[in-house]
This record gives C-alpha cells, structure tokens and sequence, in this order.
C-alpha cells in the first residue's frame, strides 16, 4: 500500500503541466481571497489543457472540500439550511447526470461549453445583472440541478449559484454563508460519484494534494491583503484574470 502511494506520489509530480497548474491555482487563491469566487473559473480552462477534464473536475471538488474544510463550521451556523438543503439535493440528483455529459462529449467540446459559461457567468456579474423577482422552491430545486449538471459535467460548480445570488440581493453574510455550505456540499458529491465510478486515483488525489497547498496560502494572503476601500480595483482585477483564463482556455489558440 504504501509503495503505491509513494508510486502515485511520484506520478502526481511527473504530470505535465503541474508548475503552471500550481500557479493558475495560486492565482486563483488571490482572487478567491479577493471575491469570495473565481477559482473554477480560472482553473478549468487551464487545467483542461494538460489533463482529461474528469480528472479537473476531481481536482476542483477535492481542493474545494480541503479548502472549505476551515470555513464550513461557522458559515453552517449562520446558513438558510432549507434554502441550501433544496440546493444540494437537486444538485446530488443531477450531478451523475452532468457526469454522463462529460464522458458523452468530446474535449474540444467540452472546452467550449466551459468557456461559454464562463463567460455569460462573467458577463453576468461585471453588469452586475439583477432579476426582480423570486424563484421560490422550484426555482432553487432548478438552479441546484443546473449547479449540479455544469458541476459534474465541467467542475464549474459556482456559476449557477453566482448567478442565482446576483438575482437576489439579500443579507452579504447569509449568501455568503449558503454558497460556502451548498459549494461543499456539491464538492462532496461529486467527489463520492467519482470515486464509486472508479474515475479517480491516488495520482490525482495527489495532484489535488499538491494544488491545495499555493491555493490555501494564496486565499488566506488575499483574504488578508483585502481592504474594503479598494474593493472595486480588486474586483476589475480578478475579474481581468477570470477574462485572461477564459481567453488563454479556448481552443482557438491551440
């Protein structure tokens, strides 16, 4: 067992592309710490150049449960648990589903849609779009299962909920509070999906292993750095690094 282990280990660090993952990641710490999102964002597209996308979509859910491990306590406290409950078991329903999309769909395709969400998820905040309106329970049951579909299908497990959250303005805390539950709770899922799928393997848990460490610094550094008197500069910047990644992400620059 431990010889495997120590195999897996050495082929996690043999993956090509590993220095720039573990700067994309970094960077996506940053802007995380910055905006309280982005790191799929950021990430998939470049990840998606070097490796499958199901082992990215490992790689995002396990490096958001080691990740979110520390906020979950307090940010469950103060959560709507009916609000995210109707979240996560619409989005645990349709995460298998999003995962038959991805192995039915080619890379290139896939790259695609990926860039696509992003780049309405994107366009959707920098207006900073708003729905007068209220979903009501079929609304989240329905923003669940597509959180859970583009998830499984992509790792881009925040742009539904980003979006659905833009719609309502309602107490910062609390959003904060349910997006950081619901995003575990999905991450979690979508790791026991793969698993029992036989998709993941230690070289890949290792490589989550080794990509949790820049992000959890980098997150805590741009947590730290954050000064709400600067707030917007942050933000044009973060979102000009989601912008980047996007760009550097489609497959017309191949």
């Amino acid at each position: 067992m431990l010889d495997a282990l120590i195999l897996a280990l050495e082929g996690a660090m043999a993956v090509p592309g590993l220095f720039w993952m573990m700067i994309t990641i970094g960077a996506a710490g940053l802007v995380r710490g910055f905006t309280g999102f982005g790191t799929a964002m950021i990430f998939v597209p470049i990840g998606t150049q070097f490796l499958p996308t199901a082992d990215v979509v490992f790689l995002m859910a396990a490096t958001g449960l080691i990740s979110t491990a520390a906020l979950f306590p307090s940010a469950w406290k103060i959560a709507d648990k009916a609000e995210v409950g109707a979240l996560a078991i619409a989005a645990s329903v349709a995460v298998p589903f999003g995962l038959w999309l991805m192995a039915q769909l080619d890379a290139l395709t896939l790259r695609w849609i990926l860039s696509g969400i992003i780049g309405l998820t994107l366009l959707a905040v920098v207006t900073g779009w708003r729905w007068q309106g209220r979903l009501g329970w079929r609304g989240c049951f329905a923003i669940g299962g597509t959180a859970g579909t583009i998830g499984g299908m992509t790792g881009l497990t925040g742009p539904a909920v980003i979006v659905f959250y833009l719609a309502n303005a309602r107490d910062v805390s609390k959003v904060r509070a349910n997006t950081i539950v619901f995003l575990a709770l999905l991450d979690l899922v979508i790791v026991t999906n793969l698993v029992f799928d036989g998709i993941a393997n230690w070289q890949t848990l290792w490589v989550a292993v080794l990509l949790a460490g820049p992000y959890l610094v980098t997150t805590l550094i741009g947590k730290a750095l954050f000064d709400p008197r600067l707030e917007r500069l942050y933000r044009l910047a973060s979102y000009s690094v989601i912008g980047l990644a996007v760009l550097i992400g489609l497959p017309l620059f191949d």
